[in-house]
C-alpha cells in the first residue's frame, strides 16, 4: 500500500494543489515562500495535530467569503431564513485528499473505506476536511457575541460622535481567532475513485465517517525543522524531539529494551544482578548513615508517634542513563580510556546522529521491536504504510554530511527483516529542503517543485506543484543532457528566485559584479548557470516546466551560410545568419542576422512564460569625430568596446587580455573592432584566463555592464519586483 498522491485545497498558499508521491523518497524543493512548509504542515495538522489549526491556515483570500457569511448571518433578522448547511463554507475550507494505491491482497486493511461493492483494488480516496462541527452552534454563539458587543458600544457612545471603534468580534475571522477549535474539527469522507483526476464536490448524501479511519492504515512520524540543539523554542509536539542524544537513547531503552517491562527469560539474569546490587548498596547505606541518624535521637526523634527513618535505594536501569555523560565519544581506539560527553561533539554530527537515531526509533516502534510489543495484547496493529516527514534535514549540517544523511535515510527505515524490498509493509519518506546538496543526491524523478503563482490586482499569491518525474522520466537526449548537466553542477536552480544562463566562464565570473549594479537584484537568490549558447535550449523543457523566471545571456555567433557556415564578424546587409541554436530554436526562433540586430527588446521574450533572451546588440562609439556603430561578436569584445577607456588605461596583462588592451588602444574604431574579433576567434583564445587576469589587475566593479546584458538584467529586476508586491501567505 502506498500514497499515490495528495490534493490540498484552501491551506495557506496551497489553494488548489496536487502533489504526487514517489514510492520511496519524495523531495519538496522550491524557492523561499513557495509553499514547501505549507505542504508539510498540512500533512502534520491533518494527520497528527488536528486540534491545532488556526485562522492563518486558511488561504488568506478565502476570508473575504467567510466574513461575508458572518455578515449575512448578522444582517438576517429571521433565523429561519439562514442557510445553516455546509454549502456556503465548502469552497473555503482546508482540505486534504489522500489517494492510496491498494493491492488486492490488502483489502482487509481498508474494508471500512471501500466506496462500492464492486471495488476490488486500485486507487482509494479519502478526504480530510477541517469544517464546522455544528453550524447551528457556531451561528448562535457568533451572532450572540456580535449582538452583545454592538449593544455595549451603542450604550457607551450615546450622545457621542460616531466612531470606528469595535469590540470583539469585528467579523467572523476575529471571532474564530479565539473560538475556531471549539467549533471546527477534521471530518473524513470517502471519495469516488472514478473521479480521481480532479477535486470532487461532496453532496448532501456524503456522510462523514466516524473515528480516525486512517489510524490503523498509516503510521506517521515527524522530524521537525527545529531540532532543539540551538533553539530553545523547538517544537516538541511529537513528544520525542528531545534536546540530546542521551535523552533519545533513554526513551528508546525504556520502550524497547527495559528488562522490567514484559520481562523475558533473557531478562532474568539482569534483573537478578540489579536486585543483588540494590541489597548490597542498601546495607552500605544503613551502615554509613547509622551515626548521623543516631544523632537525631538526641532531639527526641523519632519519638512517640513519629515513624522511624529507613534508607532504601532504588536502582532503575533507565536512571542509569540520566546524566550528561551517558553518551560519550571515544577519542582514539579506546585503549587510553579518553572520551568526551556528547555536548562536546560538533553540532552538525549531533544533529546527524540524532536524526538517524530517530529514524531507527520510528522504524522499531512501527515494527514493535522489543518491549514495544505487549505480549498480552490480543490486537496488535501493524500499519501497512509508514509515512515519515522530515523538514529541512540540512539544518546545522555541512554539505558532505547532508549528502550522507539523504543517501542513508531510506536504507535505515528499511533495515529490518520484515522490510527491505518486501512490499507487505511500505515506507514513504517525504523531505522538504532548501539545500541543493540534498537535492543533488536524490533521483530527479522524485523532486516535486513548488512553483509560485503570483497574484494580480491585489489577489493573494498561491502555489502549484510540478511533478518533475514527468520531465526527467523521459528517455530522450534532451532529458539525458539535463540530468547529466545538473549532476555535474549544483542543483540550486530548484531553490532560486530566478535563473541566469550564461554563455561561458568569463560571463559567469563577471555576472555577480554586473548584478551589484542592480541593487534590487542583489537582494534576490539568483542561480547562475554556465551552459553555453549552443546548449541553453536543451534545458528548455525543464525551464518551461518549472515556470521559473529565466534570463538566457548568449552570443549572436554570426556565420556566413554561403561559405559553409564559417564564422564571420557581424555586419548588416551581408546575408549573414546566427549559428546559435538557442536563437534559432527557442527565442526568438530566428536566424537572420539583419533581423536579429534590430530586434526589439519585447520580441526577445517568451509570449507566455517569464523567459528572456539577451545577445549582443550594436554599440555606438564616438571616435572623436563621429559616432560609429560596431557590432560585437561575443561577450568579450562587447565588454572591452563599452569600457574602452578602462582597458586603454591598463598597462599590464597577458594572453587574451593583453591583446584586447592593444585592440582597445587602436584609434580607428572599425579597425579596433576587427582586432578584437580576431583575438577572440583565434585558436587557443582563453576566455576564462581573460576574466581572471582582469580580476587581478582591475576592480571589476568599475566596469560598465554591456548594454545587452543590462537590458536583460533590467527585465529580470522588473519581473522579480512584480513578484514581491502584494500579500504573501506562507
Amino acid at each position: 500500500m502506498l500514497i499515490d498522491f495528495i490534493h490540498i485545497q484552501n491551506f495557506r498558499k496551497l489553494k488548489n494543489c496536487r502533489i504526487d508521491f514517489s514510492e520511496k523518497e519524495t523531495l519538496f524543493v522550491g524557492a523561499n515562500n513557495s509553499g514547501k512548509t505549507s505542504a508539510m504542515d498540512a500533512l502534520i495538522l491533518f494527520f497528527k495535530s488536528r486540534n491545532k489549526f488556526n485562522t492563518k491556515d486558511f488561504t488568506l483570500s478565502n476570508w473575504n467569503s467567510i466574513n461575508a457569511i458572518g455578515e449575512k448571518w448578522i444582517a438576517e433578522k429571521d433565523p429561519l431564513n439562514i442557510d445553516l448547511t455546509i454549502k456556503d463554507w465548502e469552497e473555503q475550507l482546508p482540505v486534504l485528499d489522500i489517494w492510496l494505491k491498494v493491492e488486492n491482497h490488502e483489502l482487509h486493511h481498508v474494508s471500512n473505506l471501500i466506496p462500492t461493492l464492486d471495488w476490488t483494488g486500485g486507487l482509494l480516496g479519502v478526504r480530510l476536511r477541517y469544517e464546522p462541527s455544528k453550524i447551528e452552534d457556531l451561528y448562535k454563539e457568533f451572532t450572540s457575541a456580535c449582538k452583545n458587543s454592538s449593544e455595549i458600544i451603542g450604550d457607551s457612545l450615546k450622545g457621542k460622535t460616531k466612531s470606528n471603534f469595535n469590540l470583539w468580534p469585528k467579523n467572523m475571522w476575529d471571532f474564530l481567532e479565539n473560538r475556531m477549535n471549539t467549533h471546527f474539527s477534521v471530518k473524513t469522507y470517502l471519495l469516488n475513485p472514478l473521479l480521481k483526476d480532479s477535486p470532487q464536490q461532496l453532496t448532501e448524501f456524503d456522510i462523514p465517517i466516524e473515528g480516525d479511519t486512517l489510524n490503523r492504515i498509516i503510521r506517521v512520524d515527524i522530524i521537525n525543522a527545529q531540532r532543539g540543539f540551538s533553539d530553545a523554542n523547538t517544537d516538541i509536539s511529537d513528544g520525542h524531539n528531545s534536546k540530546s542524544l542521551s535523552s533519545q537513547l533513554r526513551s528508546y531503552y525504556d520502550k524497547h529494551l527495559n528488562p522490567t517491562i514484559y520481562p523475558t527469560a533473557e531478562d532474568v539474569a539482569a534483573l537478578q544482578l540489579i536486585h543483588d546490587a540494590k541489597e548490597t548498596f542498601d546495607k552500605n547505606l544503613k551502615e554509613s548513615f547509622k551515626t548521623a541518624l543516631g544523632e537525631l535521637e538526641l532531639l527526641n526523634y523519632p519519638g512517640f508517634g513519629n515513624p522511624k527513618i529507613n534508607l532504601s535505594s532504588q536502582i532503575n536501569t533507565v536512571d542509569s542513563l540520566q546524566h550528561d555523560s551517558s553518551v560519550q565519544y571515544i577519542l582514539d581506539d579506546g585503549n587510553s580510556g579518553l572520551s568526551l560527553p556528547e555536548k562536546y561533539n560538533g553540532l552538525g554530527y549531533q544533529n546527524l546522529i540524532s536524526m538517524i537515531f530517530k529514524l531507527i526509533r520510528f522504524r522499531d516502534e512501527w515494527m514493535k521491536i522489543g518491549k514495544s510489543l505487549n505480549p498480552t495484547d490480543t490486537e496488535t496493529i501493524f500499519e501497512p504504510l509508514h509515512l515519515i516527514l522530515v523538514e529541512e534535514p540540512e539544518a546545522h549540517l555541512h554539505a558532505q554530511v547532508q549528502q550522507v544523511f539523504i543517501k542513508e535515510a531510506y536504507k535505515v527505515l528499511r533495515n529490518h527483516r520484515e522490510l527491505g524490498e518486501n512490499k507487505v509493509f511500505c515506507s514513504q519518506l517525504i523531505i522538504s529542503t532548501h539545500s541543493n546538496h540534498v537535492a543533488h543526491e536524490i533521483a530527479f524523478t522524485s523532486l516535486r517543485y513548488f512553483k509560485r503563482e503570483i497574484g494580480t490586482g491585489g489577489n493573494i499569491s498561491t502555489s502549484t506543484v510540478v511533478n518533475l518525474s514527468k520531465t526527467f522520466g523521459k528517455d530522450d537526449d534532451t532529458t539525458k543532457f539535463a540530468i547529466r548537466y545538473l549532476k555535474t553542477t549544483h542543483s540550486d536552480l530548484f531553490f532560486a528566485d530566478a535563473v541566469i544562463m550564461v554563455e561561458g566562464p568569463a560571463e559567469r565570473m563577471l555576472m555577480p559584479y554586473f548584478i551589484k549594479h542592480h541593487t534590487k537584484l542583489n537582494n534576490c537568490y539568483l542561480s547562475i548557470l554556465e551552459i553555453g549558447g549552443s546548449h541553453a535550449h536543451r534545458l528548455k523543457p525543464l525551464i518551461e516546466n518549472l515556470g521559473i523566471i529565466s534570463l538566457v545571456i548568449t552570443d549572436i555567433d554570426s556565420i556566413n551560410p554561403k561559405d559553409k557556415g564559417k564564422k564571420v564578424r557581424p555586419e548588416k546587409n551581408m546575408g549573414y545568419s546566427s549559428g546559435n541554436d538557442t536563437l534559432k530554436t527557442w527565442i526568438p526562433k530566428m536566424a537572420d542576422l539583419d533581423k536579429l540586430l534590430v530586434l526589439k527588446s519585447s520580441d526577445k521574450e517568451d509570449s507566455v512564460l517569464p523567459i528572456k533572451i539577451a545577445f549582443q546588440t550594436p554599440i555606438i562609439v564616438n571616435s572623436g569625430k563621429a559616432d560609429i556603430t560596431v557590432n560585437p561578436y561575443t561577450f568579450e569584445d562587447s565588454l572591452v568596446m563599452e569600457n574602452r577607456l578602462i582597458f586603454q588605461a591598463l598597462t599590464q596583462g597577458k594572453g587574451l587580455l593583453k591583446k584586447m588592451i592593444s585592440a582597445a588602444n587602436e584609434t580607428d574604431i572599425e579597425k579596433s573592432g576587427q582586432l578584437m574579433y580576431d583575438c577572440i576567434t583565434e585558436t587557443g583564445a582563453k576566455k576564462a584566463e581573460f576574466a581572471l587576469e582582469l580580476f587581478y589587475i582591475e576592480e571589476p566593479n568599475k566596469l560598465k555592464t554591456p548594454d545587452y546584458i543590462k537590458e536583460g538584467l533590467d527585465w529580470l529586476e522588473s519581473k522579480l519586483i512584480s513578484q514581491k508586491t502584494g500579500l504573501q501567505n506562507t
